[in-house]
């Protein structure tokens, strides 16, 4: 198991941050489905979504538990 933070891409931040209403753009189907069901899951499937969707869980779970995660995302998807 990686215990490496996986690198989130401007677009997945950009994604994130539009599901949470903070900015970015809108997905396509199935990713606002995926972002929706990381954001619903319980830890124990979020380490389970996060081995097939790294960037995508790292993202969700920065927007709900870091308290810069906002910033954060905002600055990736800037591209800054």
């Amino acid at each position: 198991m990686s215990t490496e933070t996986p690198t989130i891409p401007a677009e997945t931040a950009a994604h994130v941050l539009f599901h949470f209403g903070r900015g970015g753009y809108q997905a396509g189907s199935f990713t606002q489905h995926l972002i929706a069901l990381i954001a619903r899951a319980d830890m124990v499937n979020k380490a389970k979504l996060a081995a097939v969707y790294p960037d995508y869980a790292a993202a969700v779970i920065a927007m709900e538990y870091d308290p810069n995660g906002i910033a954060a995302l905002q600055k990736i998807a800037a591209g800054a």
